[in-house]
Order: structure tokens, then C-alpha cells, then sequence
């Protein structure tokens, strides 16, 4: 009998087919999307709406007034020292939490955390009680004819403390990812703590610092609760932008509040716009 030969079986393969996007992603997205319209971007363009409300030229006028210009420039100042001092704080500390072993770390770290757990208003008050007629050293600073509070001395002050976690708060997770080989590498070769900050440790987290940097601008700018406490309300002397919008609303001035209002409104879209391009070099440099 003759054999009968037959093809091997083939086995069938389908290509998978394209599956449908889940409910629940999209339903979570949509969610996402309408949170943010209604809490932040409602709100922000109706800052920018109601500033204009009245036409350009009174929106000028609002912003060039004199006391607006004093408020301005005031914040400018407080955020101008402040900042720089923070960052040479925060990479301080930082450096020396992430690279090195010492007593009193951990009370450190607490420290630093210290004005996100207290209300600005207490931060305000504290200085208060330290720099006021009837505090610790309000006497004598009285006899000398120096003043803190209700002055830039306090605005200043009041402005670092409620601003001085932000850079070595972005600066401290990124040194302790990166370990320390690198820095006992270059110690080991002979390099100097400055060389080694500058040359090895800053350099690989550059953009975190400048994140941080950004962040802290943004929230000296801004910042209401602490300067609100020390600075005494004086028009075109001590009132920062964000105290000068309050006078402005309060006295039922709506358009004026709004038209500095949205100064604030456009730092915040800067600082955005400027955290994304940081964030995308970030990752260019990570894939590289």
C-alpha cells in the first residue's frame, strides 16, 4: 500500500487585534481635565478678563501707579535677597545631608521642613515677638533707631523663612540618588571640597537647582500670610504686590486689584513654561 504523504500541519497564527481604549482611563482623564479647567484655568483667565475689563490704558495706569510701582519694586527687593540666600543655603545643606554622615542630621532635615508644617501668619508673628517694641530685642533696636518690622529689614526676613526649603528640598533627593562615588573618587585624586562641589556634584544636579530656584522666586513673589504680619500696611512704603492687591480689592477697586493681580498670574505662567523646558532638558539629558 502506498504511503500517503501529507503536509505538516501549519499552525495559524492572527495578528493580535487592536484593543479598545478602557472606560475608566478615559473616564479618570476627563475628570483630570475638568478639575483643572474649573480650578485653575477658569480662575486664571478670568484674573487676566477682569484686569483688561476697563481697556488697556486704564490697565497701564493701573500697574504705573505710584504706590503699584512701590508694591513692585518692593517685591522685587525681597525676592532679590532672598533667593540668592536660599540657594546658597539649600546647596549647603544639602550637600552636606546627602554626601556626608554627621550628628544632628535628622534634626537638620526637620528643620528645613519647618515653615512647610507653620502657618506663614505664625512665621509673621514670630518675628513679632522677636523685632516688636515689646519683644526680645525691640527695645534695643528702638535706641539704636533700627528698624525690622514695619520696614524691608522684616519684609526680607519674613520672606527667607517661608522660602529658604524649596532649593535644598529639590536639591536633597537628587545628591542622594546620585550617591557618593563620585565625590570619594575625586577626594581620593586629590580634589578640594570646592572642586569637587563645583566641578563634580553641582554639574549633575543642574537642573534641579535651577528648578528650586525658580520655585522659590515664585513663591517670594507671591508670598501674602508672613509680610502681611511684619510690614504694617504702609502704601508705597512697606506693601509688597500681593498686599497691595488687597488694599486695592478692598476698596472696592476691582479692576486695578486684577490688572496686578495678573503680574502674579504671569510669573506663575513663566515659572511654568520655564519648569517644562527644565523638565524636557532634564530627560534629553537622562536618554543621553
Amino acid at each position: 500500500m502506498a504511503a500517503v504523504l501529507t503536509a505538516p500541519a501549519v499552525e495559524r497564527w492572527d495578528a493580535p487585534k487592536p484593543r479598545a481604549l478602557p472606560l475608566v482611563p478615559l473616564l479618570l482623564g476627563g475628570i483630570a481635565l475638568t478639575y483643572i479647567a474649573i480650578f485653575l484655568v477658569v480662575p486664571l483667565a478670568a484674573v487676566f478678563y477682569e484686569g483688561l475689563s476697563k481697556g488697556f490704558a486704564f490697565y497701564l495706569e493701573a500697574i504705573r501707579e505710584p504706590d503699584a510701582l512701590s508694591a513692585i519694586w518692593l517685591t522685587m527687593i525681597a525676592a532679590a535677597i532672598a533667593v540668592p540666600l536660599n540657594l546658597v543655603f539649600g546647596v549647603a545643606a544639602a550637600w552636606a545631608i546627602a554626601k556626608f554622615d554627621f550628628r544632628g542630621k535628622a534634626l537638620l532635615i526637620t528643620l528645613i521642613d519647618l515653615p512647610f508644617a507653620i502657618s506663614p501668619v505664625i512665621s509673621g508673628l514670630i518675628y513679632a515677638l522677636i523685632f516688636g517694641m515689646q519683644g526680645w530685642f525691640g527695645a534695643s533696636l528702638a535706641a539704636n533707631d533700627w528698624n525690622v518690622l514695619f520696614a524691608v529689614p522684616g519684609i526680607v526676613l519674613a520672606t527667607i523663612f517661608v522660602t529658604f526649603p524649596f532649593v535644598a528640598r529639590e536639591l536633597i533627593p537628587l545628591m542622594q540618588a546620585q550617591g557618593r562615588e563620585e565625590e570619594e573618587a575625586a577626594a581620593s585624586l586629590g580634589a578640594g571640597a570646592w572642586h569637587i562641589l563645583s566641578r563634580v556634584t553641582l554639574p549633575n544636579v543642574k537642573w534641579g537647582l535651577l528648578y528650586g530656584v525658580i520655585l522659590c522666586n515664585a513663591r517670594a513673589m507671591g508670598e501674602f500670610g508672613a509680610v502681611s504680619v511684619v510690614s504694617g500696611h504702609i502704601s508705597g512704603m512697606t506693601n509688597t504686590l500681593p498686599l497691595h492687591i488687597e488694599i486695592l480689592y478692598n476698596d472696592y477697586n476691582f479692576a486695578g486689584a486684577f490688572a496686578c493681580a495678573s503680574l502674579l498670574a504671569l510669573l506663575a505662567l513663566v515659572t511654568l513654561v520655564i519648569k517644562t523646558v527644565i523638565e524636557m532638558k532634564y530627560l534629553k539629558d537622562e536618554r543621553s
